[in-house]
């Protein structure tokens, strides 16, 4: 089975590091497009349908796109504060998807907003809160902005916020649990 790059890269760093306890190296085989772009990226982590960890940047901060991956990767599996870090026993039936996000753009209204399409930034202040597009039982604009508001810390009915969105393009192939 053909494994999207990204995908075995999220699944390296996250193995090594609960395995090993240290950050994945780079493999030699890392396609170009991974080693000289530079973008912001989520790892998710799924474990008999339920999420158990994701985590990601909005924009880049390592020097280039597998360096995020794997920083990412290690995060979503060790310090995602709404689960125990992953168990080795666990690896196997773990599902990985690896979110790429395209640059973000200011928005007037959530008119613009479309919850499959768009992922959503709110921001008031230094609170600032994201949500990845096209997840399961998010199906309005509304559900959205109003998630990403509470993972900020703003009140829901607090209309001072700043708004913008942003697309992603979603890896999945080769993310299956192997059990």
């Amino acid at each position: 089975m053909q494994i999207d790059p990204h995908v075995k890269l999220a699944r390296l760093s996250v193995e090594t590091f609960v395995n090993e306890h240290r950050v994945a190296e780079i493999p030699a085989d890392t396609p170009a497009e991974l080693l000289g772009q530079r973008a912001g990226a989520f790892v998710s982590l799924h474990s008999h349908g339920q999420l158990r960890g994701c985590i990601g940047t909005i924009s880049a901060v390592c020097a280039n796109l597998a360096e995020e991956i794997i920083q990412n990767g290690i995060s979503a599996c060790s310090r995602d504060f709404r689960f125990n870090p992953v168990r080795p026993d666990e690896l196997d039936y773990l599902e990985y998807s690896v979110d790429v996000l395209g640059a973000a753009e200011a928005i007037e209204s959530v008119d613009q907003l479309n919850p499959v399409r768009y992922g959503v930034i709110v921001t008031k202040g230094w609170q600032r809160g994201l949500l990845l597009p096209n997840l399961d039982g998010i199906d309005t604009v509304e559900d959205q902005v109003a998630i990403a508001k509470r993972k900020a810390g703003i009140a829901v009915d607090d209309d001072d916020v700043q708004l913008e969105r942003f697309e992603v393009v979603r890896h999945t192939l080769g993310g299956a649990p192997r059990k």
